[in-house]
């Protein structure tokens, strides 16, 4: 049976999912209707794709190390912080994070649309949208990356999945004291927010920019100052922001008459190691997302109307 486009707008409208899942349906089920609403229902579509449109800014983040040399790091979204906590979707992260350690996708779209590990009859995406289905929240597989190195990865995990931080680092050595190492500089990431591993990541234009905020900062607070004074500031003002965003220069929060390089290169040498920070991800839960504002009684009553 032809399947036309009017028939796909009727089943979108009674179920709100997808055009093609709509058109799919329809296919499958030879144009039968009902038996299409069923189909996208079995599917987990219909209910999936009417949640689409809450706001999933909620959910956690998980990591997975294997052999100290590949990790991965993913967040899921759900909609509320108690299903965050619900063991059923726990578990669902975690397969996420293992399907993302074995990735060879580039960018979240060939991650969804690669097949599901569990069920190579489906893909991530589909996956998604069966949790969905079983959880009852809009839920969204929002980002990942994936380390490997021939040096050594670790993870951390804070507040439960809140945060969590992967690091990587070129080293000759790898035992426990210089994988607690970079386990201590992993929670320093978590808890300090760097922008870069070192100066030397930071580009001209982020320092012309912050050149720019500070020299209009320094000639309002000190109009009668020279231009020489005033660049002179702006030298130390630039110094002490660099410090606060680059990771090896901030005061390592363990021992405060260190930085954090300064910490590295102690643990390297009591090792007899070559240790060298390369590159670090941290990803915090909903971290830009709008989140949506919960008002019980606003709610109550509409209801009520």
């Amino acid at each position: 049976m032809a399947i036309t486009a009017g028939m796909v707008k009727e089943l979108r409208e009674m179920t709100g999912a997808g055009m093609m899942d709509c058109k799919k349906a329809l296919t499958e089920t030879n144009g039968d209707m009902d038996a299409a609403v069923e189909f996208l229902r079995k599917n987990g579509q219909a209910k999936a794709e009417k949640k689409a449109g809450r706001i999933a800014a909620e959910g956690i983040v998980k990591t997975v190390v294997k052999d100290d040399k590949a990790a991965a790091i993913v967040e899921v979204n759900s909609e509320t912080d108690f299903v965050a906590k619900n063991e059923e979707f726990q578990g669902f992260v975690e397969a996420v994070a293992n399907q993302a350690a074995d990735t060879d996708a580039a960018d979240i779209e060939a991650f969804l649309a690669e097949p599901w590990a569990a069920d190579t009859t489906k893909t991530v995406k589909d996956a998604l949208v069966a949790e969905i289905a079983v959880i009852g929240e809009n839920l969204n597989i929002r980002r990942f990356e994936k380390i490997v190195t021939e040096g050594c990865v670790v993870s951390y995990i804070h507040g439960g999945g809140r945060i969590g931080v992967l690091v990587e680092a070129e080293t000759d050595v790898v035992n426990d004291e210089i994988k607690t190492c970079l386990k201590n500089v992993a929670m320093q990431v978590a808890a300090m927010y760097p922008k870069y591993v070192s100066r030397a990541e930071v580009s001209q234009e982020y320092m012309d920019h912050e050149k720019e905020i500070l020299l209009a900062q320094a000639k309002k607070e000190n109009p009668e100052k020279s231009e020489n004074i005033i660049e002179k500031m702006i030298i130390g003002r630039l110094n002490k922001e660099l410090k606060e965003v680059c990771l090896l220069d901030q005061a390592y929060v363990q021992d405060s008459d260190l930085t954090v390089a300064k910490y590295v290169e102690k643990v390297a040498k009591e090792n007899n190691a070559k240790v060298a920070v390369k590159r670090f991800v941290r990803f915090e839960t909903g971290e830009g997302l709008e989140k949506k504002q919960e008002n019980f009684a606003e709610e109550v009553a509409a209801q009520m109307q």
